[in-house]
């Protein structure tokens, strides 16, 4: 059986994980794509998107952490590194309306007020429309986007199976006091918080469709106990770049992750805990260890 193979060409994107304390441990929040989304739709993922040209915008006279982004990730250019982080924190705006931007005092904008929340409410449509851009929203406010408050912990590239693919840096934060997340009913249709176990528990029980890093990213942050536990393992893993490669064994199309002995490259410090996914009904499917 044959594979189509597309040109590798993976577009910049970025990707945030969004967490709170919860009296059950730390929560993640997700966002399902609309059904009729080209690329993962109705997946439930977390914020993000691709870095558009506007990301590239960057800079310290509206920016807090310009030098924190291009540490974090060294390997690329530093001016592609801000445009990652920029794009984070733009998508996270967009789709969960969360804005990580800080005041003249060094606080997290409040959105809890009815005024600034339809202010706020109508910058992200116009932002998330192309009519004005994070940094005049930014600037407008006289804020500045605190792009210190991403901590980069994994990076997922699309294998070149799609026409869609992607050089996707993953980010984690917690959510800002009083800010509270909701999809954007345009490209997401639902939201929801919950624990990482309880997001596979409902995967696996078919309510969720979880594509394989967002499950990969569930199953790494099950173990915490905390949001300051899980940034704190975040801010010190050591960031590989994980590409899936597609098998076809048996009529069986399977896609595997670094850290499954099929796989060439190095998994970084830790083998995640399912390695293979297999396609059943258009659904990625992960092979748990105990089955």
């Amino acid at each position: 059986m044959g594979t189509q193979t597309f040109a590798a060409n993976p577009r910049p994107a970025a990707t945030v994980v969004l967490l709170r304390d919860a009296e059950c441990g730390p929560e993640v929040f997700v966002v399902r794509r609309h059904a009729d989304t080209a690329f993962m739709g109705g997946a439930y993922v977390f914020p993000g998107g691709r870095v558009d040209e506007s990301d590239h915008d960057g800079g310290a006279d509206w920016c807090d952490g310009t030098a924190h982004a291009a540490a974090q990730l060294a390997g690329v250019a530093p001016e592609l590194a801000v445009a990652f982080h920029v794009a984070a924190a733009r998508e996270l705006f967009e789709e969960a309306g969360v804005l990580l931007a800080r005041d003249p005092d060094g606080r997290f904008v409040s959105l809890r007020d009815p005024h600034a929340h339809e202010r706020f409410t109508g910058y992200r449509t116009d932002v998330h429309g192309g009519l004005t851009t994070l940094r005049a929203v930014v600037q407008s406010e006289d804020l500045r986007l605190a792009l210190d408050a991403l901590v980069s912990f994994a990076h997922w590239v699309t294998p070149p199976i799609d026409a869609r693919q992607f050089d996707t840096r993953f980010f984690m934060t917690r959510i800002p006091p009083e800010q509270s997340p909701v999809h954007d009913d345009r490209e997401t249709t639902h939201s929801t918080w919950l624990t990482p176990t309880e997001a596979i528990a409902r995967s696996q029980r078919d309510d969720f469709l979880l594509p394989p890093p967002t499950w990969t990213t569930l199953r790494e942050l099950e173990r915490f106990g905390s949001v300051d536990d899980a940034l704190a393992w975040a801010g010190t893993r050591r960031v590989v770049r994980r590409q899936p490669e597609l098998f076809v064994e048996d009529g069986v199309r399977m896609l595997i992750i670094p850290g499954d002995p099929r796989h060439p490259d190095e998994p970084g410090d830790e083998i995640p805990s399912e390695t293979r996914f297999h396609l059943v009904e258009r659904q990625w499917r992960p092979v748990t260890k105990d089955v």
